[in-house]
């Protein structure tokens, strides 16, 4: 079991020590995290800045999710993928901006990892100086290291998921990971450089009242699920809605606080509109790993299996009991 660390560990120590654990480690996993931690600070260093050098509004282009891209998207985009693509620790990767994944170049050694991502989460926020973040699991790869990574490397069930975690630039930037062991929050010193345990061992207690969701598309739900939201509004039922529109802030709060985040399918678009492999599936993870629980309103988020590397997803998640109860209302909905 990975001991008790006490807040104000360095990431970089916990990645060390929670290495210890695995005699044959051959230490790429903790070059991978490593590699991340550096990328999230540039990203971070950026978004801090971001007013002052230029780095708000468009960039004039669409991407493949039929969204503006922003020129903070392709910047965060880009400090992933340099920062791991020569670590010798991933083979490809997965990312919401570009149509396919990015293959190391060979040049480069291909690891036996593969990271899924979207880099910058809730970036129509930018300009608004809103919440945003980068989400992001990790795969270890099926086919040989070294070669060249095949998509039945990245196409996989999320019960395949080896790590996963996220980033939150706001008041102040936030790692949360987890990588089978319990899930932790590591707050960045600005003035150091480094990330600190702030948030050791987050659980889930089962008594959050908070449910996060865009009322706006009620018109769209299944009539089950409005009813459901309409109850938790009844006088005396202590519940509070929080919505920030931005996927990873609103989980962040949730996590930390207790409730549930609803994003179903519509009846034009049942399929949802969250993507899978880089946002469902690593929020899924950590919700578990804190005890709660995830779903497309009929299966276990983590038990699908994505048939494009863009397949999208209705997403149920936060606390277990609010989440079965959902499941339930959509199940005997006529």
């Amino acid at each position: 079991m990975l001991r008790q660390f006490e807040e104000g560990t360095t990431l970089d120590r916990f990645i060390a020590e929670s290495e210890h654990l695995h005699p044959d480690a051959s230490g790429r996993f903790s070059a991978l995290l490593h590699q991340v931690s550096l990328a999230s600070r540039l990203v971070s260093a950026r978004v801090n800045r971001a007013g002052l050098a230029g780095m708000l509004g468009a960039t004039g282009d669409v991407n493949v999710q039929g969204e503006f891209v922003q020129k903070l998207d392709e910047y965060a985009n880009e400090a992933f993928k340099r920062a791991l693509e020569h670590a010798g620790c991933v083979g490809a990767i997965a990312s919401e901006e570009d149509e396919g994944p990015y293959r190391v170049p060979e040049r480069f050694y291909s690891g036996r990892y593969i990271f899924c991502m979207d880099p910058l989460d809730g970036s129509s926020n930018i300009d608004v100086n809103a919440t945003i973040g980068t989400i992001f699991c990790v795969f270890r790869r099926k086919s040989e290291e070294g070669s060249p990574a095949q998509m039945s490397d990245i196409l996989r069930p999320g019960t395949d998921i080896v790590a996963a975690g996220y980033v939150v630039y706001g008041s102040g930037t936030m790692m949360v990971l987890s990588s089978g062991r319990g899930v932790h929050g590591f707050t960045l010193d600005p003035y150091v450089g480094e990330f600190f345990l702030s948030h050791p061992d987050i659980r889930l207690d089962g008594e959050g009242r908070t449910y996060s969701c865009n009322e706006g598309y009620a018109g769209t739900w299944p009539d089950g699920l409005r009813a459901w939201v309409d109850a938790r509004k009844g006088e005396g039922m202590g519940w509070k809605s929080r919505y920030i529109g931005s996927l990873v802030a609103d989980f962040h709060r949730n996590l930390l606080k207790g409730g549930i985040f609803l994003y179903p399918g519509s009846k034009k678009r049942p399929e949802g509109k969250l993507r899978l492999l880089y946002e469902a599936f690593p929020l899924a993870y950590l919700v578990e790993q804190a005890g709660g629980a995830a779903s497309d309103g009929q299966r276990r988020i983590l038990d699908l299996t994505p048939s494009e590397l863009h397949a999208r997803t209705p997403l149920y998640i936060g606390e277990k009991a609010l989440v079965e109860e959902i499941v339930e209302v959509l199940s005997t909905r006529e």
